[in-house]
């Protein structure tokens, strides 16, 4: 990596080929995005802006590569977070996962310009259910993505803070 602003590209890149496979799988598999599940895909979202913002950061300078790897982290963490959260739940048995509560459609109606942002959060599907692709569930997936970001974000943070010789 001949720079910060190549792993932040690369978050970007990243981040857009996630949002792409989750707008895919709801709208074309078919598959039914749960509260838990639009939750991750608002953290995917997250990353991919904030890492786009950070690219306007001085990546050559210390302080803003700190920034740069604080700022794409929190989203990420929180996603993770999640992604882990459901995973724990998928894990239950069926009669002991709690609700994961009312679809965001339902909570967010009354917000502004509600039907121009409405295909990002709607869905209504269980949380406990497991739904997969290529074998393996899609928190899964979530939590490689985001693990895969911070991984990124911090080994190009270390890898380009140090001084050739």
């Amino acid at each position: 990596m001949k720079s910060y602003r190549t792993v932040l590209f690369a978050v970007v890149l990243l981040s857009a080929a996630a949002t792409a496979g989750s707008f895919f799988a709801q709208y074309v598999m078919g598959l039914n995005p749960c509260p838990l599940c639009i939750l991750q895909r608002v953290a995917v979202i997250a990353v991919l802006l904030v890492s786009a913002l950070c690219l306007l950061l001085p990546a050559a300078k210390p302080a803003g590569r700190i920034a740069a790897a604080l700022l794409a982290s929190l989203p990420a963490a929180w996603g993770l977070y999640t992604a882990v959260y459901q995973i724990w739940l998928q894990s239950l048995p069926a009669d002991e996962q709690p609700g994961c509560g009312a679809p965001w459609t339902f909570r967010l109606k009354e917000w502004p310009l509600f039907e121009q942002w409405r295909f990002i959060v709607e869905g209504f599907g269980n949380c406990g259910t497991r739904e997969y692709i290529l074998g393996v569930p899609l928190p899964v997936w979530s939590a490689l993505f985001f693990s895969a970001v911070l991984l990124l974000v911090w080994g190009g943070f270390v890898k380009t803070g140090r001084k050739k010789r």
